[in-house]
C-alpha cells in the first residue's frame, strides 16, 4: 500500500502509484493554467483553503491557521468515481466532493503570502490529477465568526466520473467492497468520520454513510455483490 507524502506529489510517484491511463491525466500545463486561472479570480485578502475530505487528517501543506469553518450553500457527497487510490476497474469506490445547496462544516487552512504559490501547486497536482473538481471561491465562516474567502474543491458535473446518485444507500455498499493502492474506500470514510469527531464537527450525510457501511460489511460477502452490480467501470477515475 502506498502513502500519500509531499515527497511523492512533488516526485510524480503519487501518479505513478495511481496507474491511472495516461490520457485522463491533466498535463503540467493544463495545472499550471488552472490555478492561473483561479488566483486571477482571487479576493482580496488572505489565501485560505477548505478542508473538508482528506485534507482534514493528511492536508501535506504548510499554513500558518488552521480553525474550524463552515460553508453555506454546499454539501459533502461522495459523488466521483474512484478506480485508483481508493478503488480499481474491477470495483470503483467513490470519492468525496462537494454539490450544492446545503452547509459544509470542515477546517480552514491560512496559507502564507510567501510560499501559498508552492503550496496550492502541491494541492493542484494532488486535487486536479484527472480534473473531476471545479476549484472555486468560496464564503466561509470561521468559528470565531470571521468570515473569509477560501478555495474549494467542488465537483464538476460534466466529468465523466461523476455519479448523481450520491445517497448513503447506494454508496455504502460500494464503498465496502473498493480498495486500491492507498487503502480501502471504507478507511478514507472511517478517517474522515474520526476527524470531523476530532474537531467538534458534525456531518448528517457522512454518519449516514458510516451507519450504511456497517451494515454493508456485515453482509456475508463484505457489500461486493452489492457494489459490483451498481457501477460499470469507466475510463476516468478520481482520486
Amino acid at each position: 500500500m502506498s502513502t500519500l507524502t509531499r515527497d511523492a506529489l512533488h516526485s510524480g510517484e503519487y501518479l505513478l502509484n495511481l496507474g491511472l491511463p495516461s490520457e485522463s491525466v491533466w498535463s503540467q500545463e493544463r495545472l499550471e493554467k488552472s490555478l492561473a486561472d483561479t488566483l486571477y479570480r482571487r479576493p482580496a485578502g488572505e489565501i485560505w483553503v477548505f478542508a473538508y475530505g482528506s485534507l482534514m487528517w493528511n492536508p501535506l501543506l504548510e499554513f500558518e491557521d488552521c480553525q474550524p469553518a463552515t460553508l453555506t450553500g454546499w454539501h459533502r457527497s461522495f459523488c466521483l468515481r474512484s478506480i485508483a487510490g481508493r478503488g480499481s476497474t474491477t470495483r470503483p469506490g467513490r470519492m468525496l466532493a462537494l454539490e450544492p445547496n446545503g452547509r459544509t462544516q470542515g477546517l480552514a487552512l491560512r496559507l502564507h503570502e510567501k510560499v501559498a504559490a508552492e503550496e496550492l501547486r502541491v494541492l493542484w497536482t494532488r486535487e486536479m490529477a484527472v480534473g473531476a473538481y471545479r476549484p472555486a471561491w468560496t464564503k466561509l465562516v470561521l468559528r470565531s465568526g470571521k468570515p473569509v474567502h477560501a478555495i474549494a474543491f467542488v465537483a464538476d458535473r460534466t466529468s465523466n466520473i461523476y455519479e448523481a446518485d450520491a445517497s448513503a444507500q447506494t454508496v455504502a455498499p460500494i464503498i465496502a467492497a473498493a480498495s486500491g493502492s492507498f487503502g480501502t474506500n471504507a478507511d478514507y470514510v472511517h478517517r474522515l468520520d474520526f476527524a470531523l469527531a476530532e474537531n467538534a464537527l458534525e456531518d448528517e450525510y457522512v454518519c449516514h454513510v458510516v451507519s450504511k457501511l456497517k451494515e454493508a460489511c456485515a453482509m456475508p460477502d463484505g457489500g461486493a455483490g452489492v457494489g459490483q452490480a451498481v457501477q460499470e467501470p469507466r475510463d476516468a477515475q478520481q482520486p
